[in-house]
């Protein structure tokens, strides 16, 4: 049995932070994101048409509450329901008022199931009248996001079998990219190895290399931690920019990345497991470099 559904995108990454305000701020202001709605649990932004592609939640610790993809069309989510029922994933409506608050369509989700990974799918989400600004940076899109896990092979092989990514390309033993198949884009999902369950980091990609240095400059002014970069990834040629957030949480800017055609695509690769695999410039995070972010627990 095999996935019988498509994905349109990775459309969303719901993040608990400590200090909602603090940051908020720190995602208009330093990332460059638009808000568009802020409660007081709950800020929604976005950095493109959507109403939004991150959501903030008031939470005690910081860490990763769900990522939401895109199916192509409601009946693609009607067919990812019974698949995910039929394969013991223990899928759940969620409810009509939820659904609403988040102006997105029809919507359900579920964990996987070694891990805990809180994953969400939906069809449609409200469109804004008015364009992205882009202010700071000339964000194109929510590119991916990459979580880590003690037993990486497992949950790789899970999300292939089990959920219908594809593999594009991994660094032996370190780390996999995914794409949600037929999305185009090198990887949507990646899984990394790590000592705990957790968020990676979250990817922003922008739309010129001139974005990369600008942001460069504006976090070193602003005082914001950089942990790796400026970079290039091997995998998928993308140039990068990585710094934390107020809680610690990893955040990226890149700029650049493969694509894939839905058939006739190239086979995934193997890379060795060393630095060169990861930054074609030869640069090494930091310590504090994805460190932070632990999945939200079931209820």
């Amino acid at each position: 049995m095999s996935a019988d559904y498509r994905y349109s995108r990775l459309g969303y990454v719901a993040l608990n932070v400590t200090d909602l305000a603090r940051t908020l701020a720190f995602y208009t202001d330093i990332v460059g994101l638009d808000t568009t709605e802020v409660t007081e649990a709950q800020a929604a932004l976005r950095c493109g048409p959507d109403h939004h592609n991150i959501l903030l939640n008031r939470a005690p610790e910081p860490g990763l509450k769900r990522i939401g993809f895109e199916l192509e069309s409601g009946d693609d989510l009607e067919r990812a329901f019974g698949y995910l029922e039929r394969c013991g994933y223990g899928p759940a409506w969620v409810d009509a008022e939820e659904t609403a608050a988040l102006r997105q369509g029809r919507s359900l989700r579920f964990r996987h199931p070694g891990t805990g990974l809180p994953l969400e799918y939906f069809a449609g989400m409200e469109q804004m009248a008015d364009p992205f600004e882009a202010r700071l940076a000339r964000i194109a899109r929510l590119g991916h996001v990459v979580v880590s896990t003690p037993d990486m092979p497992a949950m790789r092989d899970c999300l292939i079998r089990d959920l219908g990514f594809l593999l594009s390309d991994e660094v032996d033993g370190l780390v996999s990219f995914l794409r949600c198949f037929p999305n185009r884009f090198h990887h949507s999902l990646g899984i990394a190895r790590a000592d705990e369950n957790r968020l990676h980091h979250v990817n922003f990609m922008v739309t010129d290399v001139d974005d990369i240095g600008k942001a460069l400059n504006r976090l070193k002014k602003n005082g914001v931690e950089i942990v790796y970069g400026p970079g290039r990834h091997p995998p998928s040629g993308s140039i990068f920019l990585y710094f934390l957030d107020p809680d610690g949480m990893t955040v990226e800017y890149s700029f650049g990345m493969e694509e894939f055609a839905e058939t006739g695509a190239r086979a995934p690769r193997t890379l060795p497991p060393v630095p060169e695999s990861l930054d074609f410039w030869g640069g090494l995070p930091s310590l504090d470099f994805a460190k932070v972010g632990r999945f939200e627990a079931a209820a």
